[in-house]
């Protein structure tokens, strides 16, 4: 699943090439909004808001999610696209350009003054320009028994965490993902390092959290299982951590740099 990094600079693309212009085109391929007409509407903005992106017009804001398999493509007008198009969920186009999204998880349009609707339930945004890590680390420390490596990934203690920077945070940490939030550490450390990480990948198109920019060498344990561990050689187990309802529940650890407190 795409991560607060990726959604971020999905985002940024999308207001590059759409804010201030003047929609030309607007194909909603999902039967509750098939109808729907922006044609003459002017794009005023696209931001991201944790895994969520805004569109926002005059009067209406188009609202997605990526979940597990989305994209938003961009394209000059004529290009050929790089998925086939019963795969598009929605096309806007401009005279010159058009951004596609593709097997979007979510896709609705709201009335301005309804957008909360679909993002009021998230925490603190990580990469937000309203980035509150005093707000984020008092989320995460109000249920004390619950495995760090749960409440990481929910987006209503900070918006922007994944699978890929539970795991590489709980590393970075020395933490167990099963610790308990209440004795994992500094709520505020916390918070703090996941602000850090992900502001210094929004550009990058590879995550990086070792320093090391070669190729395979990005990733502290995240997808290495039975790989040894980069800074001790142990080998890197994972397991489920999660509910089943949980797409994300794959989790990696180092099993000597990430103790567990019986383990101590």
């Amino acid at each position: 699943m795409p991560e607060g990094d990726t959604v971020y600079r999905a985002a940024a693309r999308l207001n590059a090439s759409l804010a201030g212009r003047t929609l030309t085109e607007t194909d909603f391929r999902v039967p509750r909004f098939a109808t729907a007409d922006f044609t003459g509407c002017v794009v005023e903005e696209v931001v991201s808001r944790g895994k969520h992106i805004l569109i926002r017009l005059p009067e209406y804001t188009i609202h997605s999610h990526l979940k597990m398999e989305g994209e938003w493509h961009v394209y000059e007008r004529g290009a050929r696209w790089r998925k086939p198009g019963l795969k598009a969920r929605v096309v806007l186009g401009t005279e010159d350009i058009q951004a596609v999204g593709f097997e979007l998880g979510i896709l609705e349009i709201l009335p301005r003054d309804r957008e909360e609707q679909a993002v009021g339930h998230l925490g603190p945004d990580l990469l937000g320009a309203d980035w509150d890590a005093v707000r984020a680390a008092e989320n995460l420390s109000r249920d004390p028994s619950r495995p760090i490596g749960t409440a990481l990934l929910d987006q209503r203690v900070m918006a922007g965490v994944g699978n890929v920077y539970r795991s590489e945070l709980c590393f970075l940490r020395g933490v167990d993902p099963r610790e308990p939030v209440g004795s994992a550490g500094d709520p505020r450390g916390w918070v703090d390092l996941a602000h850090r990480i992900l502001t210094a990948n929004r550009d990058r198109a590879v995550r990086i959290t070792t320093g090391d920019r070669r190729r395979g060498r990005n990733l502290w344990v995240y997808g290495r299982r039975g790989d040894p561990c980069r800074r001790c050689g142990t080998r890197v187990e994972s397991w489920d951590l999660g509910t089943a309802a949980d797409p994300e529940r794959v989790v990696y650890r180092c099993p000597r740099c990430q103790p567990r407190g019986s383990e101590v």
